[in-house]
């Protein structure tokens, strides 16, 4: 199982980037907001989705990204350089948790959902599930859970109300970025 932090530190293809987290507590959402700004890049990663070239990251992107307590799942909203978003990018995890230097992370359950602007949706890497359970890498009630969460998620992610709010969130997260 991959265990993913906030502010991506073991990533190689960040050159350099800036980093803003905050903890929300409110009817809607209690947990998590992280968000990071490539200012420089190895070099940009691009997946092909739906028969179209999709940037996800780059120089001037951002990725902002909401760790809710006690769920399992986080969503990543990537923006381009213009703050228009490319996609939501739901991973089904164990629920967040933080490490020493108070950053949170989680550990990916292998399922990913993905909603377009177009609103296409897509459920990624069940391959991966699958064989992180015959290997052993995985419970089978981690499993379980994996696939219920992901079959959730397919049906809600248009409607999620993180997805909703995701443009007003970055806003006020770009108030928060560390020069």
């Amino acid at each position: 199982m991959k265990r993913k932090h906030a502010d991506r530190y073991d990533w190689k293809r960040i050159l350099s980037k800036q980093f803003a987290l905050t903890e929300v507590d409110s009817p809607e959402f209690t947990g998590y907001i992280s968000l990071i700004k490539f200012n420089a890049v190895r070099q940009p990663l691009t997946v092909t989705m739906d028969g179209k070239r999709i940037k996800l990251v780059d120089t001037g992107y951002c990725w902002m990204q909401y760790f809710p307590f006690h769920e399992h799942y986080s969503i990543t909203t990537v923006f381009d350089e213009q703050g228009e978003v490319m996609q939501w990018y739901v991973d089904v995890c164990e629920p967040v948790g933080t490490d020493e230097r108070g950053i949170p992370y989680f550990d990916d359950l292998y399922l990913d959902v993905v909603l377009l602007p177009s609103g296409h949706i897509f459920l990624l890497d069940e391959d991966e599930l699958e064989e992180a359970l015959e290997w052993g890498r995985i419970t089978h009630d981690q499993y379980s859970t994996a696939v219920k969460e992901a079959s959730r998620l397919v049906q809600e992610v248009k409607e999620h109300p993180l997805v909703r709010r995701s443009k007003e969130d970055f806003i006020m997260m770009q108030q928060l970025l560390v020069p």
